[in-house]
């Protein structure tokens, strides 16, 4: 008797199995979209955000290294005057513009060097950087007098 209520059993479901209709409903598919809807537009969104950043990067390292190159062109050159110089950094970086400040300090010889880069178009600050040089021509001592008044001259060419 028990082999028969199992085998009544069985049969019984697998006529249940058989019976069922095959595939998605309506509702399965609706949820789907939707969650894969929601998917796409966060995958979307991230994208479009680590792009605008990769473009922010991009113009933030270009104004460091421009504004670094600035001050090393300074020390390069052997001389400091005070004053403020604005200029486009080159044809090729047209949207960078500088603003380089260079003003004494109460120790003679020491100046306190500020490169400011700025976009050209909209005007805003994309990048600062100061630091202090010292230029051992300033200082006063007969010894390097001679050499102080050789670049006293070539200053004022530079400025002209």
């Amino acid at each position: 008797m028990k082999m028969r209520s199992i085998s009544s059993i069985w049969v019984g479901l697998r006529m249940i199995v058989r019976n069922r209709k095959r595939g998605f409903s309506l509702i399965e598919v609706m949820c789907a979209v939707a969650i894969l809807g929601v998917a796409l537009v966060g995958l979307t969104q991230g994208i479009t955000t680590a792009l605008g950043s990769n473009k922010e990067s991009e113009l933030q390292t270009t104004a460091a290294l421009l504004a670094a190159g600035r001050i090393e062109t300074l020390r390069a050159e052997g001389y400091l005057y005070d004053g403020v110089e604005e200029g486009e950094c080159g044809d090729d970086l047209p949207q960078y513009q500088y603003t380089q400040t260079i003003s004494s300090t109460s120790i003679s010889g020491l100046h306190d060097v500020q490169v400011s880069i700025s976009n050209s178009r909209t005007g805003t600050t994309i990048y600062e950087l100061e630091t202090l040089i010292f230029d051992p021509s300033d200082v006063q001592n007969p010894e390097t007098e001679k050499k102080s008044s050789d670049k006293n001259k070539k200053r004022e060419a530079r400025k002209q």
